[in-house]
């Protein structure tokens, strides 16, 4: 028997930097799942000396997601160690890595969402948002399964937005966009602060409204810095094209509506 959940990918509609907060940056942005790019997880029944993850990862299995996921998972509970004995993880892997649409964040949260379920932990979403955050910024954002939410803080601050489901078309350049070179790039050469008044905006249009008023320099504020390291970037940059998170794939809404 095996138990299988879809892992969706995520664009940012805009992105902005709100200021810092230790060593992260807080930003403003609005979360929108993709519905036509998945990975799926899988939990096949097997017997296994140690827990078990195969895909097409472009990582260890010690540094995945997932495992890290795992290891929080197992501290709450001895029925998780106990589960893994007996099954493994598979992840048919659709979604690319290091290219802003979140597969990693997104693998992690829905692992976490079906142990939750097949162990019987009993934890509501809030609590699988207080491990996620220990995870990674955009976990949190999958773990709720909004199809849209306005996220702040380092990505721990998640509110559902209503809108109607969007066909988001993303184009993946084979440009390996390296997240803390983008963002060093942004504070020593293109630094700014986002106004609160003005996030609070954006807030409150939807996400059709949002793309139709900005250009992809101004819908996210890490673009500029991204392709003044990776130049290639240039060529990929199209009308009505927007640039998801550090990149580095673009989308576009097709016709508005699915």
């Amino acid at each position: 028997m095996i138990l299988t959940k879809k892992s969706y990918a995520k664009v940012n509609i805009f992105l902005k930097i709100m200021g810092k907060r230790d060593n992260y940056h807080e930003l403003s942005s609005r979360f929108v799942r993709v519905h036509s790019l998945f990975d799926i997880v899988s939990f096949k029944k097997e017997s296994c000396t140690e827990f078990t993850l195969e895909g097409n990862f472009g990582c260890e299995t010690k540094k995945n997601t997932i495992y890290k996921a795992y290891l929080l998972l197992k501290d709450i509970s001895a029925k998780v160690e106990e589960y893994f004995k007996n099954h493994k993880v598979i992840v048919d892997k659709k979604i690319p890595e290091f290219a802003g649409l979140g597969g990693g964040s997104s693998n992690a949260a829905t692992f976490m969402l079906m142990v939750n379920e097949e162990c019987n932990l009993g934890l509501s979403k809030d609590d699988l948002c207080e491990i996620a955050v220990k995870i990674g910024a955009d976990v949190p954002f999958f773990v709720y399964e909004y199809d849209s939410a306005n996220v702040s803080g380092i990505g721990e601050k998640i509110e559902k937005f209503e809108e109607e489901i969007l066909d988001i078309e993303v184009v993946t350049p084979a440009i390996m966009c390296n997240t803390g070179e983008i963002f060093s790039a942004f504070r020593d050469k293109f630094y700014s602060e986002f106004k609160e008044c003005e996030a609070i905006k954006l807030y409150k249009l939807k996400s059709t409204e949002i793309l139709k008023e900005h250009s992809i320099s101004e819908a996210n504020d890490l673009y500029k810095p991204a392709k003044s390291i990776y130049k290639e970037l240039e060529k990929y940059e199209k009308k009505d094209w927007f640039f998801s998170g550090s990149g580095s794939s673009f989308f576009r809404i097709n016709n508005g509506k699915k």
